[in-house]
């Protein structure tokens, strides 16, 4: 509600009646991740650890794999 539709923590906090310090946490957790970083918080449970662990290397592996791609292109043009 807050990154989507533009709402204060503030009323964020009233409509919900959640803590102001664990929906600041959930924002900065949230643009973490947008950016691709595994973010702030732990996780809570042996699965979750694993979701962000592999995640984390879907990311990097995605890099890898343009990374390729682009010094593919590079050599096959100076080949030519």
């Amino acid at each position: 509600m807050v990154v989507d539709q533009g709402l204060s923590i503030t009323q964020a906090v009233k409509d919900t009646n959640i803590g102001r310090t664990a929906v600041s946490c959930w924002i900065e957790q949230y643009r973490a991740e947008q950016l691709g970083q595994t973010g702030i918080g732990k996780p809570i449970t042996a699965k979750q650890q694993r979701i962000r662990q592999l995640e984390t290397e879907n990311r990097r592996l995605r890099f890898d794999n343009e990374l390729l791609k682009k010094a593919s292109a590079f050599f096959a043009r100076e080949l030519r």
